[in-house]
């Protein structure tokens, strides 16, 4: 039972790594061990875990479901050391959180580096994608998401509140006009984006409007940098473009127009509530988000 453990512990590391050598360096263990610790697993599963070279690595659909069911076997377990041990409050082992790209970057890696500082037993892992990501699936002890929470299997606590806005820079409103009213807003070039590009933009009184322009992506700090660039009229959240507005890169249009709120949630499985990593981390980011939200979204309402 010991080995079957070490070796998830090190099948883990390895994935949370990127790669044999990565994770060899994370516990200390020469990369032919971790090698064949590996090897032997997938020998007792019967099944290859992973495709890999000593440098990167990538899950088999196999692999991909033992490794959530390995971490949160793990998890338990240290939880359940943390409370035998009188260690409620204290935050260690892996932690692994998923955002979006924009958020993820500005504003969460920071935070999580502050929140390390803290609790340096923690090993943190930040996966950033405009993707919706499965966190049961994809082993996931936390995802900071924006808007309201469809699956009612997992746990949401809002962390903050947020404002969207649509928003363009002054080089692209001075040649292409400033729109006064929703209806204008078809005769402008909009910056579509998401997973599909979402080709509408529906307002706080359910008023909707089509919009399209010449460009799309699937990354929100690309349409971020398309708009500064004067590409078209882009939907965000002022908590990625806060910075842009007061310094005059881009302005904020429509204004008495409001957009649907979508508070920032902490999302997690019900088998993650009592885990102190966990707890710990959305108690920080919670306190942490408050007093820096930007100007305009301390107000927004539930």
């Amino acid at each position: 039972m010991a080995d079957n453990l070490l070796d998830m512990l090190v099948f883990v590391r390895v994935v949370a790594a990127g790669s044999l050598s990565g994770a060899a360096r994370d516990l200390r263990l020469s990369l032919a061990v971790v090698s064949r610790r590996l090897a032997g697993l997938e020998e007792r599963l019967g099944v290859r875990l992973a495709n890999r070279t000593t440098r990167t690595l990538a899950l088999t659909e196999e692999g991909a479901r033992f490794h959530a069911r390995c971490t949160r076997i793990l998890a338990e377990i240290a939880d359940a050391e943390m409370e035998a041990t009188g260690g409620r409050d204290t935050a260690v082992g892996l932690l692994r959180v998923t955002s979006t790209f924009a958020f993820g970057t500005r504003w969460l890696a920071p935070l999580l580096r502050e929140f390390h500082a803290e609790h340096p037993g923690l090993h943190v892992h930040l996966d950033t994608t405009d993707s919706v990501e499965n966190i049961v699936e994809g082993g996931y002890d936390l995802a900071v998401r924006f808007g309201t929470l469809a699956d009612s299997s997992l746990v949401a606590r809002r962390l903050a509140p947020n404002v969207r806005v649509i928003c363009a820079s002054p080089a692209y409103l001075d040649r292409r006009g400033r729109p006064n009213a929703i209806e204008e807003l078809v005769d402008h070039d909009c910056i579509t984006y998401g997973d599909p590009p979402l080709d509408h933009w529906t307002f706080a009184d359910g008023t909707v409007v089509h919009v399209a322009g010449p460009f799309s992506t699937n990354n929100g700090q690309l349409a971020h940098r398309w708009a500064l660039e004067g590409a078209g009229l882009a939907l965000k959240s002022v908590w990625d473009i806060g910075a842009d507005v007061a310094a005059g890169r881009l302005e904020i249009l429509l204004p008495r127009f409001r957009l649907p709120a979508a508070p920032i949630h902490a999302v997690f499985p019900h088998s993650r509530l009592t885990a102190a990593k966990v707890r710990l981390c959305v108690d920080f980011l919670a306190a942490r988000l408050k007093s820096l939200a930007p100007a305009g979204v301390r107000g927004d309402p539930a």
